[in-house]
Protein backbone atom coordinates (compact mmCIF):
# COMPACT_ATOMS: atom_id res chain seq x y z
CA UNK A 1 0.00 0.00 0.00
CA UNK A 2 1.33 3.31 -0.93
CA UNK A 3 2.53 5.41 1.82
CA UNK A 4 0.34 8.80 2.45
CA UNK A 5 3.53 11.07 1.90
CA UNK A 6 5.21 9.05 -1.05
CA UNK A 7 6.97 11.12 -3.21
CA UNK A 8 6.70 14.30 -1.62
CA UNK A 9 9.79 16.56 -0.64
CA UNK A 10 10.24 18.16 2.65
CA UNK A 11 12.32 20.42 4.04
CA UNK A 12 12.91 20.39 8.07
CA UNK A 13 14.56 23.87 8.69
CA UNK A 14 15.73 23.32 12.33
CA UNK A 15 18.72 24.29 14.21
CA UNK A 16 18.26 21.67 17.18
CA UNK A 17 19.83 18.43 16.42
CA UNK A 18 17.83 15.94 18.00
CA UNK A 19 14.72 17.58 17.17
CA UNK A 20 15.53 17.75 13.48
CA UNK A 21 16.37 14.13 13.00
CA UNK A 22 13.15 12.67 14.87
CA UNK A 23 11.39 14.94 12.58
CA UNK A 24 13.40 13.44 9.87
CA UNK A 25 12.63 9.60 11.41
CA UNK A 26 9.53 10.22 11.76
CA UNK A 27 8.59 11.42 7.89
CA UNK A 28 10.31 8.60 6.44
CA UNK A 29 8.16 6.36 8.29
CA UNK A 30 5.14 7.71 6.21
CA UNK A 31 6.99 7.74 2.85
CA UNK A 32 8.22 11.41 2.46
CA UNK A 33 11.97 12.08 0.80
CA UNK A 34 13.63 15.17 3.22
CA UNK A 35 16.31 17.46 3.12
CA UNK A 36 17.71 19.05 6.37
CA UNK A 37 18.78 22.50 7.19
CA UNK A 38 20.44 24.33 10.16
CA UNK A 39 18.85 28.00 9.52
CA UNK A 40 17.46 30.19 6.82
CA UNK A 41 20.78 30.55 5.27
CA UNK A 42 21.06 26.32 4.61
CA UNK A 43 17.58 26.53 4.24
CA UNK A 44 18.13 28.80 0.45
CA UNK A 45 20.64 26.76 -0.68
CA UNK A 46 18.74 23.51 -0.29
CA UNK A 47 15.90 25.33 -2.05
CA UNK A 48 17.64 26.71 -4.72
CA UNK A 49 18.84 23.10 -5.80
CA UNK A 50 15.71 21.24 -5.47
CA UNK A 51 12.51 22.67 -4.66
CA UNK A 52 10.67 21.20 -1.58
CA UNK A 53 6.72 20.20 -1.39
CA UNK A 54 6.48 21.28 2.39
CA UNK A 55 8.72 23.01 4.47
CA UNK A 56 8.89 22.74 8.28
CA UNK A 57 10.57 25.42 9.70
CA UNK A 58 11.58 27.08 13.60
CA UNK A 59 11.57 30.60 13.94
CA UNK A 60 14.73 30.60 16.76
CA UNK A 61 17.67 30.10 14.27
CA UNK A 62 21.17 31.53 14.16
CA UNK A 63 22.40 33.51 10.94
CA UNK A 64 18.85 33.82 9.62
CA UNK A 65 15.55 33.00 11.53
CA UNK A 66 12.64 31.74 10.65
CA UNK A 67 10.88 34.61 9.92
CA UNK A 68 13.56 36.52 8.03
CA UNK A 69 13.67 33.17 5.76
CA UNK A 70 9.90 32.74 4.89
CA UNK A 71 9.98 36.63 4.41
CA UNK A 72 13.20 35.93 1.92
CA UNK A 73 11.05 33.41 -0.16
CA UNK A 74 7.75 34.79 -0.50
CA UNK A 75 9.02 38.64 -1.14
CA UNK A 76 10.41 36.16 -4.00
CA UNK A 77 7.15 34.51 -5.41
CA UNK A 78 7.53 31.75 -3.51
CA UNK A 79 4.49 30.07 -2.47
CA UNK A 80 5.80 26.58 -1.02
CA UNK A 81 3.58 25.85 2.10
CA UNK A 82 5.21 26.07 5.61
CA UNK A 83 4.49 24.61 8.95
CA UNK A 84 6.36 26.32 11.51
CA UNK A 85 6.94 24.44 14.25
CA UNK A 86 8.36 26.38 17.53
CA UNK A 87 8.76 26.61 20.95
CA UNK A 88 8.19 31.16 20.73
CA UNK A 89 5.97 32.29 23.63
CA UNK A 90 6.00 35.76 21.36
CA UNK A 91 2.36 35.96 19.61
CA UNK A 92 3.99 39.25 17.65
CA UNK A 93 6.04 36.65 16.03
CA UNK A 94 3.28 34.27 15.44
CA UNK A 95 0.91 36.69 14.15
CA UNK A 96 4.21 38.08 11.52
CA UNK A 97 4.44 34.57 10.44
CA UNK A 98 0.44 33.91 9.76
CA UNK A 99 0.84 37.41 7.74
CA UNK A 100 3.53 36.18 5.69
CA UNK A 101 1.45 33.11 4.48
CA UNK A 102 2.11 29.96 6.42
CA UNK A 103 -0.42 27.24 6.53
CA UNK A 104 -0.03 26.54 10.39
CA UNK A 105 1.75 27.32 13.94
CA UNK A 106 2.26 24.39 16.35
CA UNK A 107 4.00 24.68 19.17
CA UNK A 108 7.02 22.39 21.02
CA UNK A 109 7.17 20.15 22.67
CA UNK A 110 5.22 18.35 20.13
CA UNK A 111 3.36 15.45 22.28
CA UNK A 112 0.57 14.76 19.84
CA UNK A 113 1.89 13.04 16.81
CA UNK A 114 -1.66 12.65 15.31
CA UNK A 115 -2.37 16.40 15.42
CA UNK A 116 1.02 16.99 13.49
CA UNK A 117 0.38 14.26 10.93
CA UNK A 118 -3.27 15.95 10.15
CA UNK A 119 -1.74 18.88 10.05
CA UNK A 120 1.33 17.65 7.53
CA UNK A 121 -1.71 16.21 5.50
CA UNK A 122 -3.61 19.50 5.26
CA UNK A 123 -0.45 21.78 4.35
CA UNK A 124 0.22 19.21 1.79
CA UNK A 125 -3.67 18.65 0.72
CA UNK A 126 -5.56 21.62 1.10
CA UNK A 127 -8.59 21.30 -0.78
CA UNK A 128 -8.85 17.49 1.36
CA UNK A 129 -8.91 18.20 4.40
CA UNK A 130 -9.28 21.92 4.94
CA UNK A 131 -13.44 22.97 5.30
CA UNK A 132 -14.31 26.74 4.56
CA UNK A 133 -17.28 26.16 6.51
CA UNK A 134 -14.89 25.09 9.58
CA UNK A 135 -12.76 27.58 9.17
CA UNK A 136 -15.69 30.32 9.22
CA UNK A 137 -16.98 29.10 12.18
CA UNK A 138 -13.84 28.90 14.39
CA UNK A 139 -13.30 32.36 13.39
CA UNK A 140 -16.30 33.52 15.07
CA UNK A 141 -16.01 31.69 17.85
CA UNK A 142 -12.77 33.05 18.42
CA UNK A 143 -14.37 36.35 17.87
CA UNK A 144 -17.51 35.74 20.07
CA UNK A 145 -14.94 34.60 22.92
CA UNK A 146 -12.81 38.48 22.60
CA UNK A 147 -16.04 40.02 22.46
CA UNK A 148 -16.52 38.21 25.74
CA UNK A 149 -13.82 39.37 27.21
CA UNK A 150 -12.48 42.91 26.63
CA UNK A 151 -9.34 42.73 28.84
CA UNK A 152 -7.93 39.86 26.75
CA UNK A 153 -8.91 41.64 23.52
CA UNK A 154 -6.81 44.15 25.26
CA UNK A 155 -3.57 42.02 26.14
CA UNK A 156 -3.79 40.61 22.69
CA UNK A 157 -3.44 43.53 20.64
CA UNK A 158 -1.13 45.04 22.87
CA UNK A 159 1.18 41.66 22.20
CA UNK A 160 0.65 42.06 18.69
CA UNK A 161 2.52 45.70 18.47
CA UNK A 162 5.45 45.74 16.03
CA UNK A 163 8.63 46.24 17.06
CA UNK A 164 10.45 49.38 17.58
CA UNK A 165 12.76 49.14 14.82
CA UNK A 166 12.77 46.86 12.08
CA UNK A 167 13.99 46.19 8.50
CA UNK A 168 11.55 45.77 6.07
CA UNK A 169 11.26 45.89 2.07
CA UNK A 170 14.75 47.70 1.70
CA UNK A 171 13.63 50.30 4.51
CA UNK A 172 14.99 51.51 8.31
CA UNK A 173 11.89 51.68 10.35
CA UNK A 174 11.16 53.09 13.76
CA UNK A 175 8.64 54.71 16.00
CA UNK A 176 8.26 56.22 19.20
CA UNK A 177 4.72 56.28 21.11
CA UNK A 178 3.42 58.33 23.98
CA UNK A 179 -0.02 56.28 24.97
CA UNK A 180 -1.51 57.08 28.52
CA UNK A 181 -0.09 54.03 30.35
CA UNK A 182 -1.34 50.29 30.08
CA UNK A 183 -4.18 52.00 27.96
CA UNK A 184 -4.53 50.97 24.52
CA UNK A 185 -4.35 54.10 22.56
CA UNK A 186 -2.82 54.58 18.84
CA UNK A 187 -2.41 51.61 17.68
CA UNK A 188 -0.11 50.53 14.90
CA UNK A 189 0.35 47.91 12.28
CA UNK A 190 3.32 47.74 9.50
CA UNK A 191 2.90 44.96 7.15
CA UNK A 192 6.00 43.86 4.00
CA UNK A 193 3.61 43.14 0.86
CA UNK A 194 6.75 42.75 -1.33
CA UNK A 195 10.69 43.51 -1.62
CA UNK A 196 9.44 46.95 -2.11
CA UNK A 197 6.89 47.94 -1.06
CA UNK A 198 5.23 48.15 2.55
CA UNK A 199 2.23 49.41 4.16
CA UNK A 200 1.00 50.65 7.35
CA UNK A 201 -2.09 52.32 9.19
CA UNK A 202 -2.53 54.30 13.01
CA UNK A 203 -5.95 53.37 14.44
CA UNK A 204 -7.24 55.63 17.90
CA UNK A 205 -8.87 52.82 19.75
CA UNK A 206 -10.05 55.82 22.51
CA UNK A 207 -13.44 56.56 20.96
CA UNK A 208 -15.32 53.44 20.75
CA UNK A 209 -14.98 51.87 24.08
CA UNK A 210 -14.72 48.17 24.01
CA UNK A 211 -15.60 48.64 20.22
CA UNK A 212 -11.79 50.31 19.68
CA UNK A 213 -9.58 47.33 20.39
CA UNK A 214 -11.90 45.23 18.50
CA UNK A 215 -11.66 46.73 15.48
CA UNK A 216 -7.99 47.01 15.79
CA UNK A 217 -7.93 43.40 16.11
CA UNK A 218 -10.63 42.98 12.81
CA UNK A 219 -8.40 45.20 11.15
CA UNK A 220 -5.08 43.60 11.78
CA UNK A 221 -6.58 40.62 10.59
CA UNK A 222 -7.52 41.92 7.34
CA UNK A 223 -5.31 44.72 6.64
CA UNK A 224 -2.83 42.74 4.00
CA UNK A 225 -5.61 40.58 2.28
CA UNK A 226 -7.24 43.79 1.60
CA UNK A 227 -4.11 45.63 0.19
CA UNK A 228 -2.75 43.22 -2.10
CA UNK A 229 -6.51 42.87 -3.23
CA UNK A 230 -6.01 46.64 -4.00
CA UNK A 231 -2.66 46.11 -5.89
CA UNK A 232 -4.14 43.07 -7.86
CA UNK A 233 -6.94 45.16 -9.21
CA UNK A 234 -4.17 48.49 -9.91
CA UNK A 235 -1.82 46.34 -11.66
CA UNK A 236 1.94 48.71 -11.99
CA UNK A 237 -0.07 51.28 -10.79
CA UNK A 238 0.12 52.44 -6.87
CA UNK A 239 -2.84 51.60 -4.69
CA UNK A 240 -6.18 53.51 -3.98
CA UNK A 241 -6.08 54.01 -0.36
CA UNK A 242 -9.29 56.25 -0.51
CA UNK A 243 -10.79 52.57 -1.59
CA UNK A 244 -9.65 50.80 0.89
CA UNK A 245 -10.70 53.16 4.18
CA UNK A 246 -14.19 52.78 2.55
CA UNK A 247 -13.93 49.00 2.12
CA UNK A 248 -12.60 49.04 6.43
CA UNK A 249 -15.55 51.24 6.75
CA UNK A 250 -17.84 48.82 5.15
CA UNK A 251 -16.67 45.72 7.57
CA UNK A 252 -16.95 47.72 10.72
CA UNK A 253 -20.74 48.32 9.88
CA UNK A 254 -20.80 44.48 8.92
CA UNK A 255 -18.80 43.66 12.25
CA UNK A 256 -21.73 45.79 14.13
CA UNK A 257 -19.17 47.56 15.71
CA UNK A 258 -20.47 51.02 16.59
CA UNK A 259 -18.20 54.44 17.54
CA UNK A 260 -15.82 56.65 15.82
CA UNK A 261 -12.61 55.40 14.36
CA UNK A 262 -10.15 57.94 13.38
CA UNK A 263 -7.67 55.75 11.14
CA UNK A 264 -5.21 57.13 8.62
CA UNK A 265 -3.55 54.41 6.56
CA UNK A 266 0.21 55.03 4.38
CA UNK A 267 1.77 52.97 1.56
CA UNK A 268 5.57 53.62 0.58
CA UNK A 269 7.16 51.95 -2.22
CA UNK A 270 10.98 52.02 -1.81
CA UNK A 271 12.23 51.65 -5.01
CA UNK A 272 9.92 54.60 -6.79
CA UNK A 273 10.19 56.85 -3.42
CA UNK A 274 6.60 57.11 -3.36
CA UNK A 275 5.01 57.74 -0.13
CA UNK A 276 1.01 57.86 0.20
CA UNK A 277 -1.04 59.10 3.42
CA UNK A 278 -4.98 59.29 3.55
CA UNK A 279 -6.80 59.91 6.63
CA UNK A 280 -10.08 59.75 8.22
CA UNK A 281 -9.95 61.34 12.01
CA UNK A 282 -6.23 61.41 12.63
CA UNK A 283 -3.73 64.71 12.48
CA UNK A 284 -0.68 64.20 10.71
CA UNK A 285 2.78 66.08 9.76
CA UNK A 286 4.96 64.28 7.27
CA UNK A 287 8.23 66.00 7.35
CA UNK A 288 11.22 65.40 4.44
CA UNK A 289 14.28 66.99 3.81
CA UNK A 290 13.08 70.86 3.94
CA UNK A 291 9.02 70.30 3.20
CA UNK A 292 6.86 69.87 5.70
CA UNK A 293 3.31 68.62 5.30
CA UNK A 294 0.03 69.00 6.94
CA UNK A 295 -2.72 66.82 6.43
CA UNK A 296 -5.77 67.42 7.90
CA UNK A 297 -7.68 64.38 9.92
CA UNK A 298 -11.28 64.24 8.08
CA UNK A 299 -13.65 62.51 9.59
CA UNK A 300 -12.96 59.27 11.62
CA UNK A 301 -14.57 55.92 10.39
CA UNK A 302 -18.22 54.56 11.92
CA UNK A 303 -19.44 58.44 11.84
CA UNK A 304 -21.10 58.61 8.34
CA UNK A 305 -22.09 55.45 6.29
CA UNK A 306 -19.46 57.02 3.89
CA UNK A 307 -16.10 57.71 4.53
CA UNK A 308 -14.37 61.18 4.26
CA UNK A 309 -11.12 61.46 3.76
CA UNK A 310 -8.01 63.55 3.17
CA UNK A 311 -4.84 62.26 0.97
CA UNK A 312 -1.22 63.21 0.43
CA UNK A 313 1.45 61.84 -1.93
CA UNK A 314 4.92 62.78 -1.77
CA UNK A 315 8.22 61.76 -2.86
CA UNK A 316 11.23 61.21 -0.84
CA UNK A 317 13.93 58.23 0.27
CA UNK A 318 13.42 59.48 3.97
CA UNK A 319 11.02 60.80 6.02
CA UNK A 320 9.42 61.22 9.22
CA UNK A 321 5.39 61.29 10.42
CA UNK A 322 4.19 62.50 13.37
CA UNK A 323 0.32 61.06 13.98
CA UNK A 324 -1.85 62.28 16.73
CA UNK A 325 -5.54 62.32 18.25
CA UNK A 326 -7.13 61.58 21.60
CA UNK A 327 -5.37 58.77 21.59
CA UNK A 328 -1.99 59.85 21.82
CA UNK A 329 1.15 60.70 19.49
CA UNK A 330 3.13 58.93 17.52
CA UNK A 331 5.82 59.32 15.14
CA UNK A 332 7.29 57.29 12.42
CA UNK A 333 10.53 57.27 10.54
CA UNK A 334 11.84 55.52 7.24
CA UNK A 335 14.64 55.90 5.38
CA UNK A 336 15.76 53.88 2.71
CA UNK A 337 18.64 51.75 2.19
Amino acid sequence: MTQPLHGKLILIVEDEPVFRAMLDGWLASLGANTLLAEDGIDALEKISLQPPDLLICDLAMPRMNGLEFIERIRNRGDQTPVLIISATDNMSDIASALRLGVQDVLLKPIKNFSNLKETVYACLYPAMFNSRVEEEEQLFDDWDALVRNPGAAAKLLKELQPPLRQHISGCELSYHQLVLADKPGLVLDVAALSAQDLAFYCLDVTRAGDNGVLAALLLRSLFNSLLQEQLSRQGQRLPELGALLKKVNQLLRKANLSGQFPLMVGYYHSALKNLILVSAGLNAQLKSGDHQIQLSNGVPLGTLGSAYLNQLSHRCDAWQCRVWGAGGHLRLMLRTE
